[in-house]
């Protein structure tokens, strides 16, 4: 391509167009906030910020679902620290109820209140979250007991599906979170007969020895219900360790949401004070050059001869 710029004319306006697209870039970068706006910009650094911003809405996903699984836990935690309260009541009829001095009839009236207390407890293996029952293990659109008076255990079992569902950490590894209903209230021996801390057994063993004005069977009765209490406490603990667990969980959570967003924005975001010197560097460039081109002489050849 023909050219009638001499050399210096040419270096001039490639200095003068690589001064001036360095501003608009630096302008750019300031006005948007951003250094890296598309892959072209920074190559070298695309796959880093990738890496990091699927680490990121990893982290985010895991807070999420530590955020409901704080909420089960602390449900489940309230929830047996009532069905605890109700065993000691329990423990206080099977009490009376073991005195010699009882009647048919105030065994009788107790034996209501002892009803009254197994139907409360099955309500508790029913605890529901956000329409799911947190108790159930791998099937929790479903209750696992409900109440009948005539079974063995005074109660009728629904569902058994266990609790696999494990809780992710953010700093690596899972633990679990759940116990089901029959692990908590319905615990059993390897044959499938009610253990002797057996919640729901205890429960109808006293309301039976009540309606029955059975005194040995109510003193009996005392000896399975401090058992089931012990068990509910064991339950209980295991659900305060599990909100001890996730509240590490989340702190940890937010410290490394904090510093993956740290990298993110010190590959991405625009460093204001160097920006701003570039800037002010560019246009001090820029003015100083069409000045000194300004000042060139302008005469030409026709300008001698003439």
């Amino acid at each position: 391509m023909y050219t009638t710029l001499n050399a210096q004319a040419q270096l001039y306006l490639a200095n003068l167009e690589r001064t001036q697209q360095d501003y608009d870039n630096v302008s750019s970068q300031l006005s948007s906030g951003y250094q890296m706006t598309e892959a072209s910009d920074s190559p070298d650094q695309v796959d880093q910020l990738l890496q990091l911003r699927a680490n990121l809405a990893q982290n985010t996903q895991i807070q999420s679902n530590l955020t409901l699984a704080q909420t089960d836990a602390s449900t489940a935690d309230t929830t047996l620290n009532a069905a605890a309260s109700l065993m000691n009541t329990a423990l206080q009829l099977a009490t009376e109820g073991a005195n010699a001095t009882q009647t048919a009839e105030s065994r009788a009236s107790m034996a209501v209140q002892a009803q009254s207390l197994l139907s409360e407890m099955v309500d508790y293996s029913q605890t529901q979250v956000s329409g799911k029952y947190i108790f159930s293990g791998d099937d929790p659109q479903s209750a696992t007991y409900q109440l009948d008076l005539t079974a063995a255990t005074g109660v009728d079992q629904l569902s058994n599906a266990p609790a696999t569902k494990q809780i992710q950490d953010p700093a690596g590894g899972t633990f679990s979170g759940y116990l089901t209903a029959q692990q908590i209230f319905d615990d059993q021996n390897a044959d499938g007969t009610p253990a002797t801390d057996n919640v729901f057994a205890a429960l109808t063993n006293l309301y039976t020895a009540l309606t029955n004005n059975d005194q040995t069977g109510c003193a009996n009765a005392v000896t399975q219900l401090q058992a089931a209490a012990d068990h509910i406490g064991d339950m209980d603990a295991f659900y305060g360790n599990v909100e001890d667990q996730i509240t590490q969980a989340n702190s940890f959570a937010s410290s490394y949401a904090t510093q993956l967003q740290t990298q993110i924005g010190n590959l991405e975001d625009t460093n204001i004070p160097q920006a701003a010197t570039e800037l002010t560097q560019d246009q001090v460039q820029l003015e100083a050059a069409m000045q000194s081109q300004a000042e060139l002489p302008t005469k030409t050849l026709f300008d001698y001869l003439g």
